[in-house]
């Protein structure tokens, strides 16, 4: 079946005309003195935070498992003893 083209289109909303809002005169003035006034959000960076001494930092670190199995056999603390050991490789 094809389009009806029967109806009426002279209420058609595109062809009513366009009209142009004007812009609120105190909508403009906020959005202006707001631009001008906010103070931007400010992000510290992780370089600038302060670390107090001793501070450990979680990571995830992939090593061979007869690596993993030194460390641990000889019980609790095998995390302390890969840190002594990471820190003599990079001369601390």
């Amino acid at each position: 079946m094809g389009r009806d083209d029967s109806r009426d289109r002279s209420r058609d909303w595109r062809d009513a005309p366009r009209t142009r809002r004007e812009p609120d005169a105190r909508a403009a003035a906020e959005k202006a003195f707001k631009a001008v006034t906010t103070k931007p959000a400010e992000v510290p960076s992780r370089t600038a935070a302060v670390t107090p001494p001793g501070a450990k930092e979680t990571v995830t670190l992939r090593i061979d498992r007869d690596v993993l199995d030194f460390f641990q056999e000889h019980g609790p603390g095998w995390q302390d003893r890969i840190n002594a050991a990471l820190r003599k490789a990079a001369g601390k």
